[in-house]
C-alpha cells in the first residue's frame, strides 16, 4: 500500500480542488465575463429566486443552463418561454460544489433580429447623444404650403396615396416627385441623393418621405445612419409616413413630424381645405349669432327705456309743465300791466301836481304877475313908490302900468 501511494503524482487534484481551478480559469477569462449566446429555449420554470431555463442548440444537440434573476427579470426585452430563439447576454459562474457551471443572463433579444436590434439599439443612443432627436431641433410644418415634395419609389403603392390625399385635401397644391429606392442595399444612399434633390431645388416648403408596410429586412434602409443624418440636416421640414403600425424607425425619430402610414403623412403635410371652409363658414355663422345677440341686447334694452318712458308718461308731464308755462306767463303779463297802471297813475298825479303849480294855469284862472322894470315879481307894495312903473302879465298878454297910489290892506282886527 505505501509503495502504491509513492507512485501517485504531486499534482494530483481533490474534486473540490479540480471545481474551484475549473472556476479561477472559468471566471477569470474576460471573454465568458459578458458574452452572448444564441440558441432556443427547451424548458423554462419560475422559482423565488428567479426564472431558470435551458438554451438548446438542436444542431448540435448541446445545451447550457440559464438563470435570470427576480431583480433583472424587468429588464430583458423578451422573457424565455420554452420553443423561442434567443440570443442571451450573459455571464459564466461556475458551481464547485456540483462541477456544473451557469449562465447568469442579464438581457435576451429575439434571434434573427437580435443582432440587428443591438445594432440599431448603439447607433441610436449614440445620435441621441449627438442631439439628432431633440424636440428642441423639430421645425414646425407651415401652416399653408403652395409646394410639397415627395420622396419614395416610383413603384410604390405609397406614391398614389400620397398624391391621392394630396390632391383630395388641398387643391391647386404644387408636388414635387424626387424618386428614390425605399428597399435593399441601395436604397440608403438613393434616399439622400433624393432629398438633396429637393433642397437644391429650393421650392419645397414640406417634404414627405414615405414608403408603404413591409417586412422588418425590407425596412432596414430607414435605420441606415446616412439616411438619419440626411433627414437631420435637411433645412425642409420632413414629415415621414414609413411603414404602418409597427416600431419607430430611426428615420421616424430624425423627422420634425412622424406617421405611420403615407397617407397620415400626407394629412398631416396639408391641412384640409375642405375643413378650413367649413371652420371659415362656422367663424361667419357665429360671428353672424354674437352680432345678432349684441343687436338682441340693444333691441331689449331700447325696449326697457321705452318701457320705463310710457311709465312717466311723458307726453302728460309735456302738457302739465306747458301749463306752468302759461300759467307763469300770465303771472307776469298780469304783474307788468299792474306796474304799468301804477306807474300810469303816478305820472299823472306828478302831472296833476306839475299842473297846479304851473304859473301859465294859475295866470288862466284870473291871476296876474307883477313885475318891476328890473323883471322881479313883485310880491308886496312894501318899496312901491307911487309913479313906479310896472308891468303886469295876464294869460293872453302884458300891459305898462304905473303905480299912482299905494293902498295897503289893513290888519284884521281881533
Amino acid at each position: 500500500m505505501q509503495s502504491f501511494t509513492a507512485l501517485l503524482p504531486d499534482s494530483m487534484l481533490s474534486v473540490a480542488g479540480l471545481n474551484a481551478h475549473i472556476q479561477s480559469v472559468v471566471e477569470a477569462d474576460p471573454q465568458l465575463q459578458q458574452v452572448w449566446v444564441m440558441g432556443e429555449v427547451s424548458s423554462a420554470n419560475r422559482y423565488r429566486s428567479g426564472l431558470f431555463f435551458t438554451l438548446h442548440d438542436p444542431d448540435a444537440l448541446a445545451s447550457v443552463h440559464c438563470v435570470v434573476w427576480n431583480h433583472q427579470l424587468s429588464r430583458l426585452t423578451t422573457v424565455p418561454n420554452p420553443g423561442a430563439q434567443l440570443i442571451v447576454l450573459g455571464q459564466v459562474r461556475v458551481y464547485p460544489r456540483r462541477g456544473q457551471y451557469q449562465l447568469i443572463v442579464t438581457q435576451t433579444i429575439p434571434a434573427g433580429a437580435g443582432l440587428r436590434a443591438i445594432r440599431y439599439q448603439q447607433l441610436r443612443d449614440r445620435l441621441q447623444v449627438e442631439g439628432l432627436f431633440d424636440d428642441h431641433q423639430k421645425r414646425s410644418l407651415p401652416a399653408y404650403p403652395q409646394t410639397v415634395a415627395v420622396v419614395t419609389s416610383p413603384q410604390a403603392a405609397a406614391w398614389g396615396d400620397v398624391q391621392r390625399t394630396l390632391r383630395s385635401r388641398y387643391p391647386g397644391l404644387h408636388v414635387l416627385f424626387s424618386p428614390a429606392l425605399v428597399q435593399g442595399d441601395q436604397a440608403p444612399e438613393s434616399i439622400v441623393a433624393a432629398i438633396e434633390r429637393v433642397v437644391q431645388d429650393g421650392r419645397a416648403e414640406v417634404l414627405i418621405l414615405s414608403r408603404g408596410g413591409g417586412a422588418a429586412e425590407d425596412m432596414v434602409c430607414f435605420d441606415d445612419e446616412r439616411v438619419v443624418r440626411a433627414i437631420a440636416a435637411c433645412p425642409i421640414p420632413i414629415v415621414a409616413g414609413i411603414g404602418h403600425q409597427r416600431d419607430e424607425s430611426l428615420s421616424d425619430l430624425a423627422a420634425d413630424v412622424c406617421a405611420h402610414t403615407p397617407t397620415a403623412a400626407a394629412e398631416l403635410a396639408v391641412p384640409d381645405l375642405q375643413a378650413l371652409l367649413n371652420q371659415h363658414h362656422e367663424r361667419v355663422a357665429s360671428l353672424k349669432q354674437a352680432v345678432r345677440s349684441y343687436l338682441d341686447q340693444v333691441e331689449a334694452r331700447l325696449q326697457r327705456s321705452r318701457s320705463r318712458l310710457q311709465q312717466v308718461r311723458l307726453d302728460r308731464r309735456l302738457r302739465q309743465e306747458t301749463q306752468v308755462v302759461q300759467w307763469l306767463q300770465q303771472q307776469l303779463i298780469q304783474s307788468v300791466r299792474r306796474q304799468l297802471t301804477t306807474q300810469q297813475q303816478r305820472c299823472y298825479a306828478l302831472k296833476q301836481a306839475l299842473i297846479s303849480i304851473d304859473p301859465t294855469a294859475v295866470l288862466q284862472r284870473g291871476y296876474a304877475v307883477v313885475r318891476n322894470e328890473q323883471g322881479q315879481i313883485v310880491r308886496s307894495l312894501q318899496g312901491l313908490p307911487a309913479g313906479q312903473p310896472l308891468r303886469i302879465t295876464f294869460a293872453d298878454g302884458t300891459i305898462q302900468v304905473q303905480v299912482t297910489a299905494v293902498e295897503p290892506i289893513p290888519p284884521p282886527t281881533s
